[in-house]
């Protein structure tokens, strides 16, 4: 199944953020909605600055237009603003992009574990975002950042512990 690219891609003006406010407003919204569909569909958690610039969510070849570094970090610095990204590190060259925030990725790890009837059970990391039981699940192959997020929203629910074991970290489910 391939992409399905808003309109907006195929427009060149859109590779130009706009001067007017609402304008702008607009434009930022679109980008922000394009780069976490991106992000979601092609499953990319993190990625640096200089990988989003390079890749066809901000370059469109077909069209020769690429939207201008300054304005990415525009854009980035937008999807920071409504809670859907998180900078890894302190020169803002590396990015965690949310398609969807901890707690709501805790909730439907959660909704699994009480479906199963899975309460009080241990799991590793592992077991939960790559083992055969939750293949079937939306969080199968979650980054395990954003896993570990999502364990400590749990966390802070008193729905789960993060706990350490022999061979790396688990989690026990209340």
């Amino acid at each position: 199944m391939s992409f399905a690219w808003p309109w907006q891609y195929s427009f060149p003006p859109f590779f130009t953020l706009q001067p007017n406010g609402e304008t702008r407003q607009k434009q930022l919204s679109a980008w922000c909605a394009l780069a976490l569909a991106y992000s979601q569909r092609h499953r990319l958690p993190a990625m640096t600055v200089r990988e989003a610039q390079d890749s066809p969510l901000f370059a469109n070849r077909r069209l020769q237009r690429k939207l201008p570094l300054e304005s990415i970090q525009v854009v980035l610095e937008e999807l920071r603003k409504n809670g859907n990204l998180e900078w890894l590190d302190k020169n803002k060259t590396s990015f965690l992009i949310m398609w969807r925030r901890p707690e709501e990725w805790g909730k439907l790890i959660y909704q699994w574990v009480s479906k199963n009837g899975l309460t009080n059970s241990v799991f590793t990391l592992y077991e939960l975002a790559s083992g055969d039981d939750t293949e079937n699940e939306e969080f199968h192959g979650l980054d395990e950042a954003m896993l570990l997020r999502a364990l400590q929203a749990l966390q802070q629910e008193h729905k789960a512990e993060i706990i350490t074991l022999d061979d790396g970290r688990g989690v026990k489910f209340f």
